[in-house]
């Protein structure tokens, strides 16, 4: 990829390094641009288990040139959105993947533990731009750019800073109106399970949901098809701790889930480590960008995972912020606003959409469940998601940069 000529090239820091921060130094590096990355943990790894990687982030993945890395260990899904009812396992609808999807959209769609994704975006970024154990508390405009304080009193400077930090970021909440977030009332269960522990259905490369009173579970083959990622959703009670390190017990989690379905109840039971968190609802901002300040994924917009576009979501806001920032290097505010203008009312919606599937998925059994289970077996989602799928976020902004 080349970039424009020219100019001078600010320095980019990047507050975070998951998913959406390397991806952003590795977006940049593709765009003619160098970008250090500032992680607290001691080294590189993903909380969490299993994540769906949609058309949408393969094919800038492949941009990356890191697909093949990525395959090695992704399964490739024959079948998505295999819903089915909770108390005898009755296929309510199966949407077909292969070759479908390649067909409408040109990439695949996979299950991949999130380690992986992890590992697959590192392997874009030299190791000299990424500092681990370094934690940032705050940022400080000073004349004209940018103090990074740390954790250990010493600090950064950038002209650019892009806060990647997560859900729980630091830096929004400094630079955003400091926010309390609503609980949702849903509370999220997830494991893994060896596949040899496991039914033989749940080790096939469907992506299922298991639809039930209150509650909806999801399993697929991560890792080669050498694990079962297993998450789940109930009422949450009191229930405000959204850390995704906290757990509970196997016991609890099948308490939840007690008469459903012998292949669900085996499946939870199998279940070893079993992490609990409560989803907080965090509505969209109003801005991201403050002068040459800018948020990125989960800090920008955390979404519900019932549209499974969290880490797709932020690859596709570095790619996009890496046209932008190539684009006018020496004015990097005006290229941090258009990063933000190309990306808010898309993020928005898919915050939105996925608030929505919460009450569809949960239905106590009666008129309103039969008539969804029906909408489900009439639907088409693989094409009226096509607006979610088939979005190329590096052509878009390429193209509204005018570099066609």
């Amino acid at each position: 990829m080349t970039t424009p000529t020219s100019r001078t090239q600010p320095r980019i820091t990047v507050v975070g390094g998951g998913i959406g921060g390397l991806a952003t130094a590795a977006f940049l590096a593709r765009h003619g641009l160098t970008a250090h990355v500032l992680e607290q943990a001691a080294e590189l790894r993903e909380v969490g288990a299993g994540v769906v990687a949609a058309p949408n982030i393969v094919r800038l993945l492949r941009r990356l040139g890191r697909y093949e890395d990525f395959s090695r260990s992704a399964v490739p899904l024959r079948a998505a959105w295999q819903f089915q009812r909770w108390e005898d396992g009755r296929v309510l609808s199966t949407e077909r993947l292969d070759p479908a999807c390649e067909q409408l959209y040109g990439e695949r769609t996979y299950t991949a533990h999130r380690a992986d994704l992890l590992a697959t975006v590192r392997g874009a970024v030299p190791a000299e731009q990424v500092s681990l154990g370094v934690r940032a508390v705050g940022v400080t405009e000073v004349g004209d750019h940018y103090r990074i304080d740390l954790a250990d009193g010493s600090s950064h400077e950038a002209d650019v800073v892009v806060a990647a930090d997560g859900v729980h970021s630091v830096l929004r909440q400094q630079l955003a109106a400091p926010e309390e977030p609503e609980p949702s009332g849903i509370v999220a269960y997830r494991a893994l399970v060896p596949a040899e522990h496991a039914p033989p259905g749940a080790r096939e490369p469907v992506h299922t949901l298991w639809l039930g009173p209150d509650h909806h579970l999801v399993h697929y083959p991560v890792s080669a098809g050498r694990l079962v990622n297993v998450v789940a959703f109930g009422p949450a009670g009191d229930d405000r701790d959204d850390s995704w390190t906290a757990e509970t017990t196997v016991e609890q989690f099948r308490a939840e889930f007690a008469g459903w379905d012998r292949r669900v109840t085996d499946l939870v039971a199998a279940s070893g480590r079993v992490g609990r968190w409560a989803l907080l609802d965090r509505p969209p901002l109003p801005r991201w960008t403050f002068g040459g300040v800018t948020l990125l994924g989960d800090a920008a917009h955390p979404q519900f995972p019932f549209y499974a576009q969290g880490a797709a979501q932020a690859v596709e806001d570095a790619a996009t912020l890496a046209v932008t920032l190539s684009t006018t290097p020496d004015d990097p505010h005006a290229a941090l606003l258009r990063y933000e203008e190309l990306r808010r009312a898309r993020t928005a919606e898919i915050q939105r959409i996925s608030h929505g599937r919460v009450h569809a998925n949960h239905l106590p059994d009666g008129a309103a469940q039969r008539e969804r289970d029906a909408r489900l077996a009439d639907g088409d989602p693989l094409v009226a998601n096509g607006w979610i799928y088939g979005h190329d976020a590096e052509a878009v902004a390429l193209a509204a940069e005018g570099r066609t």
